[in-house]
């Protein structure tokens, strides 16, 4: 449990929707805190020597500022308890006279955590560039997607676009080192671009031949609806994202790269590095893991239990004759594989996902190979995964009038697909028997295909 001679120890929500890579397995400790909840932080061992705030909720409520300011006041008054010595926070560039909702929100949870007994160093960035990166990720969907973009004004905006490695390492070496102690420092590559220039690079990049005109036209609503139907984002994030692109984030110059030994690459070359991780499977989580806001209030292993009074379910079970080839095809379900059978009408029902404020298709999978407790497939939420058990349970995040829960497990060579559904009220059960029509055709295919 030591690395750089520390015990490193990680604060989540829900220790079901973490994996840690099993080289760092042994290094790292986790353990379960609400940041809203100040009694939860008593998990928190008191001889701590340093930590990270790392905390920001604009992709699940609109009234994001005042949940990370509450976030970022239990913390601070909590650390003023223990030993802690350096606290670091990586936040926003806020050199504008005028900011967004999500700049000031970043601005005001910085001034508080800056009131502790600690040193404290606020590291702001702007785009970061690397797989897992909302901002990235948003990039990448726009210009995979969109041969022709009629895109909003604020493509125009300047921005200073930083790679991940260099914000990891800015990170670590900032950590207890007396330079940087009770100050904020700006951090960015050596690009200054428009978010035009960026999509035009990532295209380059890919060799994608992508042609982009800007209106003056298109409001800020119009944009948020224009970054929600197109890429992964939700809608509140969208909102979020676009309010704050019209805000210039370029650098305040200074010396902190230089002084810790660092050389910030080029947007090109962390581009190149992003796709290296993505072609390996190497990356470990993504922003689109996040939990959707109102579907869990509560720990998801609390819905691993498949309800079964007052559900409908659609029972299935099919011999099959190699488990080992049946379970790799369920791993690889969702996302670039698809669902087996009958796509388009998994992807028209992810369309009507987003008509209606829904989460779709556009997520994805984190990894083709890989599948773990939290992750998200598509418009569901992985509950439980174990290979050696046989059993894959999702949960829906799609909007429904209910919850739903997809379940597959094989036992003596028999496969059993499970899709359970618990009705909300009359309109619940109206759903039900109006999507029931089609489950023959999806539910029965797509068993076949992973039997065969």
């Amino acid at each position: 449990m030591v690395y750089n001679g520390h015990h490193v120890i990680c604060c989540v929500r829900d220790k079901n929707r973490l994996t840690i890579p099993k080289a760092f397995a042994e290094k790292v400790k986790i353990i379960e805190v609400d940041f809203l909840d100040k009694h939860s932080l008593a998990a928190i061992p008191k001889n701590i020597d340093g930590a990270y705030f790392l905390i920001h909720s604009m992709s699940t409520s609109d009234d994001f500022s005042t949940l990370e300011l509450k976030s970022a006041q239990n913390f601070r008054e909590y650390m003023d308890t223990t030993k802690v010595q350096h606290v670091i926070y990586l936040g926003g560039i806020v050199n504008n006279k005028v900011l967004s909702k999500h700049l000031l929100s970043r601005k005001a949870v910085e001034e508080e955590l800056s009131k502790g007994k600690y040193h404290f160093t606020a590291l702001r960035a702007g785009i970061i560039i690397g797989s897992g990166s909302a901002s990235f990720e948003i990039i990448r969907d726009l210009v995979e997607k969109l041969p022709i973009m009629i895109a909003p004004k604020w493509l125009n905006t300047k921005c200073q676009p930083i790679g991940i490695r260099d914000v990891i390492s800015l990170l670590s070496l900032s950590l207890f080192n007396p330079i940087t102690y009770d100050q904020q420092f700006d951090i960015g590559g050596p690009d200054i671009l428009s978010y035009k220039e960026m999509l035009q690079g990532y295209a380059y990049n890919r060799q994608l031949k992508r042609i982009i005109r800007i209106v003056p036209i298109m409001t800020p609503r119009l944009s948020s609806y224009w970054l929600f139907f197109v890429t992964s984002t939700s809608y509140k994030l969208a909102i979020a994202l676009v309010d704050s692109m019209k805000v210039e984030v370029v650098c305040k110059p200074n010396n902190l790269a230089k002084e810790l030994g660092i050389e910030p690459e080029s947007y090109q070359d962390a581009l190149n590095r992003a796709f290296t991780k993505i072609e390996t499977h190497e990356v470990i989580s993504s922003w689109k893991d996040s939990l959707i806001s109102g579907r869990f209030d509560r720990n998801i292993s609390e819905f691993i239990k498949v309800p079964k009074f007052g559900c409908m379910k659609d029972k299935r079970s099919i011999q099959i004759e190699n488990e080992e080839k049946c379970i790799e095809k369920i791993w690889k379900i969702g996302g670039e594989t698809g669902w087996y059978y009958a796509n388009w009408l998994w992807r028209f029902r992810g369309f009507l996902d987003k008509m209606v404020g829904g989460v779709g298709l556009r997520r994805g999978r984190t990894n083709v190979q890989t599948i773990h407790s939290g992750d998200a497939v598509d418009f569901w939420r992985v509950l439980y995964a174990q290979k050696e058990e046989k059993r894959l349970l999702l949960y829906a995040e799609m909007k429904m009038p209910g919850d739903a829960w997809l379940e597959f497990k094989i036992e003596n060579h028999v496969l059993t697909q499970t899709a359970t559904f618990r009705p909300k009220g009359l309109l619940g059960r109206i759903y039900w028997y109006g999507v029931y029509p089609f489950h023959g055709s999806i539910f029965g295919g797509m068993i076949r295909k992973l039997a065969g």
